[in-house]
């Protein structure tokens, strides 16, 4: 712990006592924070700019979960409470001539329910499309007007339309192949993402969690090269308070059939980097969510004794997408929630490298959900990274051990602590919108791992709050080739801090997320956290 830190033109110039601060020179004192606690700033390396969409949709999630201005929009515990929501919300907007689109909604968690169906939201209206996206981003349920609207009918052919015991669409829609069958409902969604209101919401977002960096997840722009400007025009902005890193999806540029081609492209990007808005590399999605169970899981399979599994790429094709990246020296960053895409990604990595030899690569398996011992020493030995995402076991966590993986693998999911012990670098995110964005409650996830029914879900995988920390700082930043810049606070380093209420190395474990936020600084620059109005 220091005292004081001296900041010149945006970088750490000093850390220690405020002597040695103040002996670099003439200076101003800044006092703003004495009674606060600076950390490094805090790094999500998994996130999408659907958080900051979210925002601006109404939201049908389980959980209460934080508005942009501070305050608190509340969850909705019963399928009547989501109708009523519905309703109100058609009322409202009655006229619109457009559908009703919310977000947030997780069946899962309905226990004493049917899974929600077209004929649950036919309720609300049988005239108007609705359209309920999940809180995974991996599902959506839509009501008989969205699939009579789009001709989706028990004749179509794109998997993942889920269908009733009489063989007709029963309104839910697993993955993006089958969500993208609904585009109206879709379509808003998709126009928000590049939406400069939705950019500035994550930003504001990024200051309330005391989030200095961000990582978006879901660029779009190997398929839409335009869309990189108006990123530009928000996140390079001086007043926009997070810095943020773009990971592309797997794509080729409109015309193109030559994956070298997309690298390329990914190379420009790079090249019109700036000190607020990078691009960090590729991001490749190889299946589902478990708790969608659509994620690709190794024997014996889901709890439930099916395989609802579905491949978001062909195995088969991965060396060939990602060679070109590899070759170019671009970090790659792949979507693996069940273990079985980790073995493929895994040996895709290994491939690679007997190929074209790069001993810095960072490549990563991304949410490494259900990550064996093996599979990190094996990662280990190649030089992969992890970022695992320990919020599941807040929000699903019960639902992991009771209904989606069974017990004993329910109990060693988000393995931090094996990822520690085999060597492996490491990282934990909120994959924001999934989950909100907030390293406190991952830090606070993956020291207690405790689950909303008091469960203690694997103790011998809880990590110790210093552990954390260094996850969500300089464990991202290295994941990100960012290390020399980002990540601790020492001379040289950006002056990026979260400003906390307290210190989250000595409160007690599960005082962690309680920790207020005052805000962020950012390449020295203070960026205070909303605060809700007085009622």
């Amino acid at each position: 712990m220091v005292e004081a830190i001296a900041v010149r033109d945006g970088r750490i110039l000093a850390a220690g006592s405020i002597e040695e601060c103040t002996s670099w020179g003439p200076h101003s004192l800044d006092r703003r924070f004495d009674d606060h606690v600076l950390v490094p700033g805090l790094i999500e390396a998994h996130a999408h700019t659907l958080e900051g969409v979210f925002s601006m949709l109404p939201y049908v999630g389980w959980f209460d979960r934080h508005r942009v201005d501070g305050g608190v929009a509340p969850g909705i515990r019963s399928y009547q409470a989501l109708l009523d929501r519905l309703r109100e919300i058609d009322a409202a907007t009655a006229g619109s001539g457009e559908p009703i689109v919310v977000g947030g909604f997780d069946p899962i968690y309905f226990t004493d329910e049917q899974r929600l169906t077209r004929e649950h939201l036919d309720l609300v209206s049988t005239e108007r499309p609705i359209f309920v996206f999940h809180a995974s981003a991996h599902l959506a349920t839509v009501n008989t007007a969205m699939l009579e609207r789009h001709s989706i009918t028990r004749d179509a052919t794109t998997p993942g339309v889920a269908r009733d015991a009489n063989g007709e669409p029963n309104g839910e829609l697993q993955e993006i192949p089958a969500i993208a069958l609904a585009m109206s409902g879709l379509q808003p969604i998709l126009r928000l993402m590049n939406d400069p209101a939705a950019i500035e919401a994550l930003g504001q977002i990024c200051a309330n969690t005391g989030t200095s960096m961000l990582t978006d997840l879901a660029g779009a722009g190997l398929s839409r090269p335009d869309s990189q400007q108006g990123w530009h025009d928000v996140g390079d902005r001086a007043d926009f308070p997070a810095r943020i890193l773009q990971r592309h999806v797997h794509a080729l540029p409109p015309g193109s059939t030559d994956w070298a081609e997309a690298a390329d492209l990914m190379l420009e990007f790079m090249a019109a980097d700036t000190d607020k808005l990078r691009t960090a590399g590729l991001k490749v999605v190889l299946d589902g969510s478990i708790q969608g169970f659509t994620a690709k899981m190794g024997w014996p399979g889901y709890y439930t004794g099916t395989d609802h599994g579905q491949w978001m790429v062909p195995p088969e094709q991965l060396v060939e997408i990602c060679r070109p990246f590899h070759e170019r020296g671009i970090n790659i960053h792949t979507h693996c929630n069940g273990d079985l895409t980790i073995d493929v990604w895994i040996d895709t990595v290994q491939q690679l490298v007997r190929e074209h030899a790069w001993l810095d690569h960072r490549h990563t398996v991304q949410h490494s959900q259900l990550t064996t011992a093996a599979q990190f020493r094996r990662m280990s030995r190649l030089g992969m990274c992890a970022n695992i995402f320990a919020n599941h076991l807040w929000y699903w966590g019960d639902q992991h051990h009771d209904i989606t993986v069974g017990p004993e693998r329910a109990r060693r999911m988000e393995a931090a602590a094996t990822a520690e012990r085999e060597g492996v670098s490491f990282s934990l995110h909120s994959d924001a919108n999934v989950t909100p964005l907030g390293q406190l409650h991952v830090m606070w996830c993956a020291v207690n791992r405790v689950t909303p029914s008091g469960r203690v879900l694997g103790e011998s995988e809880r990590i110790s709050a210093e552990s954390a920390l260094r996850a969500v700082t300089l464990g991202a930043a290295h994941q990100q080739h960012l290390d020399a810049e980002f990540g601790t606070i020492e001379c040289g380093k950006a002056a990026d801090f979260a400003v906390l209420e307290d210190n989250p190395l000595t409160v007690e474990p599960m005082a962690i997320r309680d920790i207020g936020v005052w805000g962020t600084v950012v390449g020295g620059q203070p960026f205070e956290a909303a605060r809700p109005s007085p009622t």
